[in-house]
Protein backbone atom coordinates (compact mmCIF):
# COMPACT_ATOMS: atom_id res chain seq x y z
CA UNK A 1 0.00 0.00 0.00
CA UNK A 2 2.75 2.45 1.01
CA UNK A 3 4.81 1.46 -2.04
CA UNK A 4 1.81 1.99 -4.35
CA UNK A 5 1.14 5.39 -2.82
CA UNK A 6 4.81 6.31 -3.22
CA UNK A 7 4.67 5.35 -6.90
CA UNK A 8 1.60 7.54 -7.38
CA UNK A 9 3.38 10.51 -5.84
CA UNK A 10 6.41 9.87 -8.07
CA UNK A 11 4.20 9.80 -11.16
CA UNK A 12 2.46 12.99 -10.07
CA UNK A 13 5.82 14.70 -9.56
CA UNK A 14 6.95 13.55 -13.01
CA UNK A 15 3.73 14.93 -14.50
CA UNK A 16 4.27 18.28 -12.76
CA UNK A 17 7.85 18.42 -14.04
CA UNK A 18 6.67 17.67 -17.58
CA UNK A 19 4.16 20.52 -17.35
CA UNK A 20 6.83 22.82 -15.93
CA UNK A 21 9.22 21.86 -18.71
CA UNK A 22 6.71 22.27 -21.52
CA UNK A 23 5.45 25.73 -20.54
CA UNK A 24 9.01 26.97 -20.02
CA UNK A 25 10.64 25.51 -23.14
CA UNK A 26 7.86 25.74 -25.75
CA UNK A 27 8.91 28.32 -28.39
CA UNK A 28 11.37 29.75 -25.91
CA UNK A 29 13.12 31.79 -28.59
CA UNK A 30 9.84 33.23 -29.91
CA UNK A 31 8.05 34.49 -26.80
CA UNK A 32 9.11 36.88 -25.36
CA UNK A 33 9.27 38.00 -29.00
CA UNK A 34 12.92 39.08 -29.10
CA UNK A 35 16.09 39.15 -27.06
CA UNK A 36 16.34 42.49 -25.29
CA UNK A 37 19.78 44.09 -25.14
CA UNK A 38 20.89 42.59 -21.82
CA UNK A 39 20.15 39.11 -23.16
CA UNK A 40 22.09 39.86 -26.34
CA UNK A 41 24.99 41.21 -24.29
CA UNK A 42 25.09 38.02 -22.22
CA UNK A 43 24.97 35.90 -25.36
CA UNK A 44 27.63 37.80 -27.27
CA UNK A 45 30.08 37.92 -24.37
CA UNK A 46 29.64 34.17 -23.83
CA UNK A 47 30.20 33.57 -27.56
CA UNK A 48 33.25 35.82 -27.52
CA UNK A 49 34.84 34.05 -24.55
CA UNK A 50 33.99 30.64 -25.99
CA UNK A 51 35.59 31.37 -29.37
CA UNK A 52 38.53 33.62 -28.44
CA UNK A 53 38.87 33.65 -24.65
CA UNK A 54 38.21 37.40 -24.70
CA UNK A 55 35.06 39.41 -23.93
CA UNK A 56 33.70 42.24 -26.09
CA UNK A 57 36.30 44.62 -24.61
CA UNK A 58 39.21 42.29 -25.27
CA UNK A 59 39.65 41.16 -21.65
CA UNK A 60 40.92 37.61 -21.23
CA UNK A 61 38.55 35.30 -19.31
CA UNK A 62 37.06 37.86 -16.87
CA UNK A 63 36.33 36.32 -13.48
CA UNK A 64 34.97 39.09 -11.26
CA UNK A 65 32.76 40.83 -13.83
CA UNK A 66 32.19 41.47 -17.52
CA UNK A 67 32.35 45.15 -18.48
CA UNK A 68 29.60 44.70 -21.13
CA UNK A 69 27.76 48.03 -21.53
CA UNK A 70 29.66 49.40 -18.56
CA UNK A 71 27.07 47.90 -16.21
CA UNK A 72 29.62 45.28 -15.08
CA UNK A 73 27.65 42.07 -15.32
CA UNK A 74 28.46 39.23 -12.91
CA UNK A 75 30.12 36.38 -14.82
CA UNK A 76 27.98 33.44 -13.67
CA UNK A 77 25.27 33.42 -16.33
CA UNK A 78 27.73 34.20 -19.13
CA UNK A 79 29.90 31.18 -18.34
CA UNK A 80 26.79 29.05 -17.81
CA UNK A 81 25.86 29.73 -21.45
CA UNK A 82 28.99 28.15 -22.89
CA UNK A 83 28.05 24.43 -22.46
CA UNK A 84 24.75 25.04 -24.26
CA UNK A 85 26.53 26.95 -27.02
CA UNK A 86 28.98 24.09 -27.50
CA UNK A 87 26.23 21.46 -27.63
CA UNK A 88 23.42 23.30 -29.45
CA UNK A 89 25.09 26.32 -31.02
CA UNK A 90 25.06 29.99 -30.07
CA UNK A 91 21.55 31.23 -30.82
CA UNK A 92 18.56 32.97 -29.25
CA UNK A 93 17.21 29.73 -27.81
CA UNK A 94 20.42 28.74 -26.05
CA UNK A 95 20.80 32.24 -24.57
CA UNK A 96 17.56 31.69 -22.66
CA UNK A 97 18.05 28.00 -21.94
CA UNK A 98 19.90 28.28 -18.57
CA UNK A 99 17.07 30.38 -17.16
CA UNK A 100 14.40 27.97 -18.42
CA UNK A 101 16.27 24.97 -17.04
CA UNK A 102 16.68 26.85 -13.74
CA UNK A 103 12.90 27.15 -13.54
CA UNK A 104 12.39 23.42 -14.11
CA UNK A 105 15.06 22.45 -11.58
CA UNK A 106 13.60 24.83 -9.01
CA UNK A 107 10.27 23.01 -9.27
CA UNK A 108 12.01 19.71 -8.49
CA UNK A 109 14.15 21.17 -5.68
CA UNK A 110 11.07 22.80 -4.17
CA UNK A 111 9.46 19.38 -3.92
CA UNK A 112 12.58 17.98 -2.24
CA UNK A 113 12.83 20.94 0.14
CA UNK A 114 9.20 20.85 1.28
CA UNK A 115 9.21 17.08 1.68
CA UNK A 116 12.25 17.34 3.93
CA UNK A 117 10.88 20.27 5.92
CA UNK A 118 7.38 18.85 6.48
CA UNK A 119 8.06 15.08 6.16
CA UNK A 120 4.94 14.94 3.97
CA UNK A 121 4.55 14.38 0.24
CA UNK A 122 1.22 16.15 -0.37
CA UNK A 123 2.40 19.68 0.53
CA UNK A 124 5.64 18.96 -1.35
CA UNK A 125 3.71 18.05 -4.51
CA UNK A 126 1.44 21.04 -4.03
CA UNK A 127 4.42 23.40 -3.67
CA UNK A 128 5.98 21.99 -6.84
CA UNK A 129 2.71 22.47 -8.74
CA UNK A 130 2.16 25.99 -7.43
CA UNK A 131 5.68 26.98 -8.50
CA UNK A 132 5.36 25.18 -11.85
CA UNK A 133 2.44 27.41 -12.94
CA UNK A 134 3.46 30.54 -11.00
CA UNK A 135 3.48 33.78 -13.06
CA UNK A 136 6.57 34.86 -11.13
CA UNK A 137 8.50 31.73 -12.03
CA UNK A 138 7.22 31.59 -15.62
CA UNK A 139 8.14 35.20 -16.34
CA UNK A 140 11.64 34.55 -14.99
CA UNK A 141 12.03 31.25 -16.82
CA UNK A 142 11.37 32.47 -20.34
CA UNK A 143 14.12 35.10 -20.62
CA UNK A 144 17.84 35.18 -19.90
CA UNK A 145 17.61 36.58 -16.39
CA UNK A 146 20.78 36.19 -14.32
CA UNK A 147 18.64 36.52 -11.19
CA UNK A 148 16.85 33.27 -11.99
CA UNK A 149 20.02 31.21 -12.24
CA UNK A 150 21.17 32.84 -8.99
CA UNK A 151 17.83 31.89 -7.38
CA UNK A 152 18.39 28.25 -8.36
CA UNK A 153 21.88 28.28 -6.86
CA UNK A 154 20.50 29.98 -3.75
CA UNK A 155 17.79 27.34 -3.32
CA UNK A 156 20.24 24.49 -3.88
CA UNK A 157 22.67 26.02 -1.36
CA UNK A 158 19.97 26.19 1.30
CA UNK A 159 18.85 22.63 0.57
CA UNK A 160 22.42 21.38 1.01
CA UNK A 161 22.88 23.35 4.23
CA UNK A 162 19.80 21.93 5.94
CA UNK A 163 21.06 18.41 5.16
CA UNK A 164 24.46 18.74 6.82
CA UNK A 165 23.28 16.32 9.50
CA UNK A 166 23.17 13.61 6.81
CA UNK A 167 26.43 14.38 5.03
CA UNK A 168 28.91 16.80 6.58
CA UNK A 169 30.43 17.62 3.19
CA UNK A 170 27.08 19.12 2.14
CA UNK A 171 28.28 22.20 4.02
CA UNK A 172 31.12 22.67 1.56
CA UNK A 173 28.77 22.20 -1.40
CA UNK A 174 26.41 24.76 0.15
CA UNK A 175 29.17 27.34 0.53
CA UNK A 176 30.32 26.75 -3.06
CA UNK A 177 26.75 27.22 -4.34
CA UNK A 178 26.26 30.39 -2.30
CA UNK A 179 29.54 31.73 -3.70
CA UNK A 180 28.46 30.89 -7.26
CA UNK A 181 25.22 32.80 -6.66
CA UNK A 182 27.41 35.70 -5.48
CA UNK A 183 29.06 35.64 -8.92
CA UNK A 184 25.75 35.37 -10.80
CA UNK A 185 23.56 38.29 -9.70
CA UNK A 186 24.34 41.51 -7.85
CA UNK A 187 21.57 41.12 -5.25
CA UNK A 188 23.04 37.78 -4.20
CA UNK A 189 26.29 39.49 -3.26
CA UNK A 190 24.29 40.76 -0.29
CA UNK A 191 21.98 37.77 0.13
CA UNK A 192 24.63 35.04 0.16
CA UNK A 193 26.42 36.23 3.33
CA UNK A 194 23.11 37.10 5.01
CA UNK A 195 21.77 33.60 4.45
CA UNK A 196 24.99 31.95 5.58
CA UNK A 197 24.58 33.86 8.86
CA UNK A 198 20.87 32.94 9.12
CA UNK A 199 21.51 29.25 8.50
CA UNK A 200 24.50 29.23 10.85
CA UNK A 201 22.31 30.57 13.65
CA UNK A 202 19.47 28.10 12.99
CA UNK A 203 21.77 25.09 12.63
CA UNK A 204 24.48 26.18 15.09
CA UNK A 205 24.28 22.92 17.04
CA UNK A 206 25.11 20.82 13.98
CA UNK A 207 27.93 23.18 12.95
CA UNK A 208 29.58 22.89 16.36
CA UNK A 209 29.79 19.13 15.82
CA UNK A 210 31.66 19.47 12.50
CA UNK A 211 34.27 22.16 13.10
CA UNK A 212 36.72 20.71 10.59
CA UNK A 213 34.20 20.95 7.75
CA UNK A 214 33.26 24.46 8.87
CA UNK A 215 36.91 25.52 8.63
CA UNK A 216 37.40 23.86 5.23
CA UNK A 217 34.21 25.48 3.90
CA UNK A 218 35.26 28.93 5.12
CA UNK A 219 38.68 28.59 3.49
CA UNK A 220 37.24 27.40 0.15
CA UNK A 221 34.61 30.15 0.20
CA UNK A 222 37.21 32.85 0.86
CA UNK A 223 39.49 31.49 -1.87
CA UNK A 224 36.60 31.62 -4.35
CA UNK A 225 35.96 35.25 -3.41
CA UNK A 226 39.52 36.40 -4.13
CA UNK A 227 38.87 37.34 -7.81
CA UNK A 228 36.08 39.70 -6.73
CA UNK A 229 38.07 41.69 -4.15
CA UNK A 230 39.76 44.09 -6.57
CA UNK A 231 36.54 44.78 -8.45
CA UNK A 232 34.45 45.35 -5.31
CA UNK A 233 36.97 47.97 -4.19
CA UNK A 234 37.13 49.65 -7.60
CA UNK A 235 35.64 52.90 -8.84
CA UNK A 236 33.51 50.92 -11.31
CA UNK A 237 31.85 49.00 -8.49
CA UNK A 238 31.15 52.23 -6.60
CA UNK A 239 29.70 53.86 -9.71
CA UNK A 240 27.36 50.92 -10.26
CA UNK A 241 26.24 51.18 -6.62
CA UNK A 242 25.70 54.94 -6.93
CA UNK A 243 23.66 54.46 -10.09
CA UNK A 244 20.99 52.27 -8.46
CA UNK A 245 21.18 52.90 -4.71
CA UNK A 246 18.80 55.07 -2.68
CA UNK A 247 21.72 55.89 -0.37
CA UNK A 248 23.30 58.08 -3.04
CA UNK A 249 20.13 60.03 -3.81
CA UNK A 250 20.87 63.77 -3.76
CA UNK A 251 17.15 64.53 -3.43
CA UNK A 252 17.03 62.96 0.03
CA UNK A 253 20.13 64.87 1.15
CA UNK A 254 18.69 68.10 -0.26
CA UNK A 255 15.38 67.53 1.54
CA UNK A 256 17.20 66.88 4.83
CA UNK A 257 19.32 70.02 4.54
CA UNK A 258 16.35 72.21 3.59
CA UNK A 259 14.23 71.07 6.54
CA UNK A 260 17.10 71.48 9.01
CA UNK A 261 17.67 75.03 7.74
CA UNK A 262 13.94 75.84 7.84
CA UNK A 263 13.79 74.65 11.46
CA UNK A 264 16.60 77.01 12.45
CA UNK A 265 19.51 74.52 12.49
CA UNK A 266 18.59 73.45 16.02
CA UNK A 267 19.88 70.26 17.60
CA UNK A 268 16.42 68.68 17.49
CA UNK A 269 16.06 69.61 13.82
CA UNK A 270 19.39 67.95 13.06
CA UNK A 271 18.22 64.79 14.85
CA UNK A 272 14.70 64.66 13.41
CA UNK A 273 15.68 65.62 9.87
CA UNK A 274 18.99 63.78 9.82
CA UNK A 275 19.66 62.31 6.39
CA UNK A 276 20.18 58.90 7.99
CA UNK A 277 16.62 59.03 9.32
CA UNK A 278 15.36 59.84 5.82
CA UNK A 279 17.47 57.11 4.23
CA UNK A 280 16.15 54.58 6.77
CA UNK A 281 12.58 55.68 6.07
CA UNK A 282 13.17 55.35 2.32
CA UNK A 283 14.66 51.88 2.80
CA UNK A 284 11.66 50.72 4.86
CA UNK A 285 9.20 52.09 2.28
CA UNK A 286 11.03 50.25 -0.50
CA UNK A 287 11.21 47.11 1.62
CA UNK A 288 7.47 47.07 2.34
CA UNK A 289 6.75 47.71 -1.36
CA UNK A 290 7.57 44.06 -2.02
CA UNK A 291 4.67 42.91 0.16
CA UNK A 292 2.04 45.21 -1.36
CA UNK A 293 -1.15 43.48 -2.42
CA UNK A 294 -1.36 45.12 -5.85
CA UNK A 295 2.19 44.01 -6.68
CA UNK A 296 1.74 40.46 -5.43
CA UNK A 297 -1.79 39.74 -6.68
CA UNK A 298 -2.97 42.32 -9.23
CA UNK A 299 -0.41 43.84 -11.59
CA UNK A 300 3.04 42.52 -10.72
CA UNK A 301 6.22 44.42 -11.51
CA UNK A 302 5.69 47.71 -13.36
CA UNK A 303 8.40 46.77 -15.85
CA UNK A 304 6.59 45.00 -18.74
CA UNK A 305 9.55 42.67 -19.22
CA UNK A 306 8.92 41.35 -15.72
CA UNK A 307 5.13 41.09 -15.80
CA UNK A 308 2.26 40.98 -18.28
CA UNK A 309 0.86 43.91 -16.23
CA UNK A 310 -2.58 42.52 -15.40
CA UNK A 311 -1.59 39.47 -13.35
CA UNK A 312 0.40 39.69 -10.14
CA UNK A 313 3.48 37.74 -9.13
CA UNK A 314 0.98 35.33 -7.55
CA UNK A 315 -2.56 34.53 -8.69
CA UNK A 316 -5.19 36.46 -6.78
CA UNK A 317 -6.96 33.26 -5.64
CA UNK A 318 -3.74 32.30 -3.83
CA UNK A 319 -4.06 35.20 -1.37
CA UNK A 320 -6.18 33.43 1.30
CA UNK A 321 -4.04 30.29 1.03
CA UNK A 322 -0.90 32.40 1.45
CA UNK A 323 -2.30 33.84 4.68
CA UNK A 324 -3.35 30.39 5.88
CA UNK A 325 0.12 28.99 5.18
CA UNK A 326 1.77 31.93 6.92
CA UNK A 327 -0.36 31.36 10.02
CA UNK A 328 0.40 27.64 10.00
CA UNK A 329 4.17 28.12 9.98
CA UNK A 330 3.93 31.01 12.42
CA UNK A 331 2.13 28.71 14.84
CA UNK A 332 4.78 25.98 14.50
CA UNK A 333 7.62 28.12 15.90
CA UNK A 334 10.37 25.66 15.04
CA UNK A 335 13.47 25.58 12.84
CA UNK A 336 11.35 25.20 9.73
CA UNK A 337 9.40 28.34 10.58
CA UNK A 338 12.61 30.22 11.40
CA UNK A 339 14.09 29.23 8.04
CA UNK A 340 11.05 30.15 5.94
CA UNK A 341 10.29 33.43 7.69
CA UNK A 342 13.97 34.37 7.76
CA UNK A 343 14.11 33.60 4.02
CA UNK A 344 11.01 35.68 3.34
CA UNK A 345 12.22 38.66 5.36
CA UNK A 346 15.84 38.71 4.18
CA UNK A 347 15.13 38.29 0.46
CA UNK A 348 13.87 41.88 -0.21
CA UNK A 349 16.81 43.60 1.53
CA UNK A 350 19.01 44.12 -1.58
CA UNK A 351 16.00 45.26 -3.62
CA UNK A 352 14.99 47.72 -0.89
CA UNK A 353 18.31 49.55 -1.27
CA UNK A 354 17.57 50.27 -4.95
CA UNK A 355 15.55 53.17 -6.33
CA UNK A 356 13.02 51.16 -8.33
CA UNK A 357 10.65 49.10 -6.19
CA UNK A 358 9.00 46.69 -6.06
CA UNK A 359 11.39 44.74 -8.25
CA UNK A 360 10.69 41.16 -9.23
CA UNK A 361 14.21 40.38 -10.43
CA UNK A 362 16.00 41.63 -7.34
CA UNK A 363 13.73 39.49 -5.16
CA UNK A 364 13.92 36.35 -7.34
CA UNK A 365 15.78 34.51 -4.58
CA UNK A 366 12.66 34.80 -2.44
CA UNK A 367 11.33 31.91 -4.52
CA UNK A 368 9.90 29.44 -3.67
CA UNK A 369 8.90 30.65 -0.18
CA UNK A 370 5.60 32.36 -1.15
CA UNK A 371 4.64 29.28 -3.14
CA UNK A 372 5.45 27.05 -0.15
CA UNK A 373 3.12 29.10 2.05
CA UNK A 374 0.39 28.94 -0.61
CA UNK A 375 0.86 25.19 -1.01
CA UNK A 376 0.60 24.59 2.72
CA UNK A 377 -2.56 26.72 2.82
CA UNK A 378 -4.10 24.66 0.01
CA UNK A 379 -3.07 21.42 1.76
CA UNK A 380 -4.77 22.55 4.98
CA UNK A 381 -7.88 23.48 3.00
CA UNK A 382 -7.96 20.07 1.26
CA UNK A 383 -7.47 18.25 4.57
CA UNK A 384 -10.36 20.26 6.04
CA UNK A 385 -12.56 19.41 3.05
CA UNK A 386 -11.70 15.71 3.33
CA UNK A 387 -13.55 15.60 6.66
CA UNK A 388 -16.73 17.07 5.18
CA UNK A 389 -19.62 15.40 3.42
CA UNK A 390 -18.99 14.14 -0.10
CA UNK A 391 -21.05 16.91 -1.72
CA UNK A 392 -19.22 19.66 0.18
CA UNK A 393 -15.89 18.01 -0.55
CA UNK A 394 -16.50 17.73 -4.29
CA UNK A 395 -17.90 21.26 -4.51
CA UNK A 396 -14.91 22.74 -2.67
CA UNK A 397 -12.31 20.88 -4.70
CA UNK A 398 -14.20 21.62 -7.92
CA UNK A 399 -14.26 25.35 -7.16
CA UNK A 400 -10.57 25.38 -6.29
CA UNK A 401 -9.60 23.51 -9.45
CA UNK A 402 -11.89 25.66 -11.59
CA UNK A 403 -10.57 28.97 -10.26
CA UNK A 404 -6.96 27.79 -10.44
CA UNK A 405 -7.41 26.52 -14.01
CA UNK A 406 -9.11 29.75 -15.12
CA UNK A 407 -6.36 31.87 -13.54
CA UNK A 408 -3.64 29.87 -15.26
CA UNK A 409 -5.41 29.89 -18.64
CA UNK A 410 -6.05 33.65 -18.32
CA UNK A 411 -2.35 34.26 -17.72
CA UNK A 412 -1.23 31.98 -20.55
CA UNK A 413 -3.76 33.43 -23.00
CA UNK A 414 -2.59 36.97 -22.32
CA UNK A 415 1.06 35.92 -22.34
CA UNK A 416 0.84 34.23 -25.73
CA UNK A 417 -1.86 36.22 -27.55
CA UNK A 418 -1.68 39.82 -26.33
CA UNK A 419 1.63 40.30 -24.53
CA UNK A 420 3.99 39.98 -27.54
CA UNK A 421 2.18 42.60 -29.62
CA UNK A 422 1.52 44.97 -26.72
CA UNK A 423 5.01 44.90 -25.24
CA UNK A 424 7.19 43.79 -28.16
CA UNK A 425 8.96 47.14 -28.05
CA UNK A 426 10.05 46.48 -24.47
CA UNK A 427 11.91 43.45 -25.80
CA UNK A 428 13.51 45.49 -28.62
CA UNK A 429 11.51 43.59 -31.23
CA UNK A 430 12.69 44.64 -34.68
CA UNK A 431 16.43 44.79 -34.02
CA UNK A 432 17.08 41.24 -35.20
CA UNK A 433 14.95 41.79 -38.30
CA UNK A 434 16.74 45.09 -38.95
CA UNK A 435 20.19 43.49 -38.73
CA UNK A 436 19.07 40.73 -41.10
CA UNK A 437 17.66 43.27 -43.58
CA UNK A 438 20.80 45.38 -43.41
CA UNK A 439 22.79 42.21 -44.10
CA UNK A 440 20.90 41.77 -47.38
CA UNK A 441 21.45 45.38 -48.48
CA UNK A 442 24.83 46.47 -47.10
CA UNK A 443 27.00 44.86 -49.77
CA UNK A 444 25.99 47.70 -52.10
CA UNK A 445 27.04 50.43 -49.64
CA UNK A 446 30.30 51.75 -48.22
CA UNK A 447 28.81 52.66 -44.84
CA UNK A 448 25.80 51.83 -42.68
CA UNK A 449 24.43 54.47 -40.30
CA UNK A 450 22.04 53.29 -37.57
CA UNK A 451 19.94 55.40 -35.22
CA UNK A 452 20.57 55.37 -31.47
CA UNK A 453 17.01 56.49 -30.73
CA UNK A 454 15.90 52.98 -29.77
CA UNK A 455 18.83 51.86 -27.65
CA UNK A 456 22.12 50.05 -28.29
CA UNK A 457 22.20 48.76 -31.87
CA UNK A 458 25.88 47.81 -31.89
CA UNK A 459 25.40 44.72 -29.70
CA UNK A 460 22.81 43.31 -32.12
CA UNK A 461 25.22 43.63 -35.05
CA UNK A 462 27.91 41.91 -33.00
CA UNK A 463 25.61 39.06 -31.94
CA UNK A 464 23.69 38.30 -35.12
CA UNK A 465 26.74 38.75 -37.37
CA UNK A 466 29.00 36.82 -34.96
CA UNK A 467 31.71 39.49 -35.14
CA UNK A 468 35.08 38.45 -33.74
CA UNK A 469 35.54 40.43 -30.48
CA UNK A 470 39.18 41.28 -31.16
CA UNK A 471 38.32 42.56 -34.64
CA UNK A 472 35.56 44.66 -33.08
CA UNK A 473 37.85 46.11 -30.38
CA UNK A 474 40.45 47.12 -32.98
CA UNK A 475 37.99 49.08 -35.13
CA UNK A 476 35.42 50.44 -32.68
CA UNK A 477 34.83 54.10 -31.93
CA UNK A 478 33.60 54.31 -28.36
CA UNK A 479 33.90 56.29 -25.15
CA UNK A 480 32.87 55.90 -21.52
CA UNK A 481 30.65 58.41 -19.78
CA UNK A 482 31.04 59.58 -16.17
CA UNK A 483 29.06 56.57 -14.90
CA UNK A 484 31.38 54.17 -16.69
CA UNK A 485 28.83 53.23 -19.36
CA UNK A 486 30.20 52.62 -22.83
CA UNK A 487 28.77 54.57 -25.76
CA UNK A 488 29.65 52.84 -29.02
CA UNK A 489 29.56 55.11 -32.08
CA UNK A 490 30.80 52.67 -34.65
CA UNK A 491 33.00 49.80 -35.79
CA UNK A 492 34.01 48.65 -39.25
CA UNK A 493 31.54 50.08 -41.76
CA UNK A 494 28.85 50.62 -39.11
CA UNK A 495 28.18 54.03 -37.57
CA UNK A 496 25.73 54.60 -34.72
CA UNK A 497 24.09 57.94 -34.10
CA UNK A 498 21.57 60.43 -35.43
CA UNK A 499 22.09 63.27 -37.90
CA UNK A 500 25.47 61.84 -38.86
CA UNK A 501 27.19 63.41 -41.88
CA UNK A 502 27.23 61.12 -44.90
CA UNK A 503 30.96 61.38 -45.53
CA UNK A 504 30.92 58.35 -47.82
CA UNK A 505 28.84 58.55 -50.97
CA UNK A 506 27.16 55.18 -50.70
CA UNK A 507 25.57 55.18 -47.23
CA UNK A 508 22.73 52.98 -46.02
CA UNK A 509 20.71 54.67 -43.29
CA UNK A 510 18.60 53.02 -40.61
CA UNK A 511 16.29 55.40 -38.76
CA UNK A 512 13.29 55.25 -36.48
CA UNK A 513 9.84 55.74 -38.04
CA UNK A 514 9.45 58.93 -40.07
CA UNK A 515 13.08 60.02 -39.67
CA UNK A 516 14.54 58.92 -42.99
CA UNK A 517 14.18 62.44 -44.37
CA UNK A 518 12.77 64.07 -47.47
CA UNK A 519 14.18 62.93 -50.76
CA UNK A 520 15.54 59.72 -49.29
CA UNK A 521 14.87 56.46 -51.07
CA UNK A 522 13.17 54.02 -48.72
CA UNK A 523 14.44 50.52 -49.40
CA UNK A 524 12.77 48.65 -46.58
CA UNK A 525 11.03 49.02 -43.25
CA UNK A 526 10.77 46.88 -40.15
CA UNK A 527 7.39 46.64 -38.45
CA UNK A 528 6.62 45.66 -34.88
CA UNK A 529 4.15 42.99 -33.86
CA UNK A 530 1.58 45.75 -33.35
CA UNK A 531 2.11 46.67 -37.06
CA UNK A 532 3.73 50.02 -36.21
CA UNK A 533 6.97 50.90 -37.99
CA UNK A 534 10.07 50.35 -35.87
CA UNK A 535 12.82 51.08 -38.40
CA UNK A 536 13.05 52.64 -41.85
CA UNK A 537 15.97 51.63 -44.04
CA UNK A 538 16.98 53.70 -47.03
CA UNK A 539 19.49 55.73 -48.98
CA UNK A 540 19.77 59.53 -48.44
Amino acid sequence: MIKTLGNKFSLLLLFILLIAGFIRLYKLDQNPPALYWDEVSLGYNAYAVMTTGHDEHGELFPLARFIAFGDYKPPGYIYALIPGFLLLGANDLTVRLPSAVSGILMVFLTYVLVEQLTKRKLPALMAALVLAISPWSLQLSRAAFEAHLAALLHLAAILCFINIHKRKWFLLISVVLFTLSFYTFNANRILAPLFVILLSVIYAKQLLQMKRWVLVSIIIGLLMLIPSITYLQSRESRLRFQEVSIFTSLNIIKKSNERIARAGNTLWAKIIHNRRVYFTREFLIHYVDHFRGDYLFVSGDRNPRLSIQDVGELYIYEAPFLVLGLLYFLYRRDKVSALLFGWLLLAPIPAATARETPHMLRTASMLPVPQIFVAMGITIFINWLSKKRRKVKLTGIGLLLGIAAFSFIYYMHNYWIHYPATYGGEWQYGYKQMVEEVGKLEKNFEAVQVTLNLGRPYIYFLWYNRIDPLTYVESRQAERDWYGLWNVYGFGKYEFGDELPTARQQTLKVTSAGKLGEGAQKLSEIKGLDTSTVFEIGQP
